[in-house]
């Protein structure tokens, strides 16, 4: 069990987040040093994917998450490793595009391309779900129960965003995406009692457009989570070890931090809790 007690009367359902995938950029995506497959939110009828990157469609299948029950996505740029299988779920959510329903949102870039990319989802595959949304710095919009906000982000897509995510009773959760860390990223995640960062570098080693575990712990101390995540690993810091790095921004931050694994399940209710596989049976109940 992690996190501390809120004062919040128990929910009647918690918010699940399943990690697919944990790596990012070329070389862990190349290598599948770490999976690429994003996240899997649920919580009553929302059933989101966040950031389908290459390997997405096999890791929901391998984790028993069926892509056709699928009623939202979410995709935060256009870089392959964030957006890659996005139309094979665009077809599982519409029924082999029988049935137009479900939710796109994404960057600008993603749906329309700009000076660095073309268009990452096509016209075609973007006329399936029933509502597509242009999200950019504090677009808002919902999926079934939960309420989302589009959050700036600054990274080699100039139109890559991130996204905080307010489920009713239970609170907030936010993902950075890829962003560098800029005066004022902070702000729009204050409050939130899961923070995810992507940190594709270990301390010390900056690359512009992305975070680093020093980026983290400034971000971290900024917004003062209940619990920081960190997921969307390069392949220096899986070299070198997740988890000493989650360790460093623990001691330095005080706030509860954890390295995503591939296939990890954190429920998150009255408490935050890391489910062993006999408590991840509990999910199949919202799918």
């Amino acid at each position: 069990m992690h996190g501390k007690e809120t004062n919040m009367t128990t929910p009647t359902q918690p918010l699940n987040l399943i990690f697919l995938g944990t790596g990012g950029g070329r070389f862990a995506t190349i290598t599948q040093k770490r999976r690429t497959g994003g996240i899997r939110i649920l919580h009553q009828k929302a059933n989101i994917h966040l950031d389908p990157g290459p390997g997405a469609l096999v890791c929901s299948l391998e984790a028993k998450l069926t892509p056709d029950k699928i009623n939202g996505l979410l995709v935060s740029h256009c870089h392959p490793d964030h957006y890659n299988d996005a139309e094979v779920f665009i077809e599982a959510m519409t029924r082999g595009g029988t049935k137009k329903t479900g939710t796109l949102a994404a960057a600008h870039s993603v749906l329309y391309g700009s000076k660095n990319c073309e268009p990452s989802i096509s016209t075609y595959h973007q006329q399936m779900p029933e509502q597509i949304i242009d999200a950019k710095p504090g677009t808002t919009f919902n999926i079934e129960n939960l309420h989302i906000t589009a959050v700036q982000a600054k990274h080699t897509d100039p139109d890559a965003i991130g996204f905080r995510i307010q489920a009713p009773t239970i609170g907030d959760v936010a993902y950075t995406s890829d962003s560098e860390y800029f005066e004022g990223i902070s702000k729009p995640y204050t409050g939130v009692r899961v923070l995810i960062l992507c940190v594709l570098r270990p301390s010390g080693s900056p690359w512009k457009g992305h975070m680093t575990t020093d980026d983290a712990v400034k971000i971290a101390q900024e917004t003062e989570p209940e619990m920081t995540v960190l997921t969307h690993f390069g392949m220096q810091i899986i070299t070198k070890n997740p988890n000493s790095e989650a360790q460093q921004i623990q001691q330095k931050t005080g706030i509860e931090t954890i390295a995503a694994t591939d296939g990890m399940h954190m429920q998150i209710g009255q408490q935050i809790q890391i489910l062993t596989t006999r408590k991840q049976k509990s999910i199949n109940e919202f799918l």
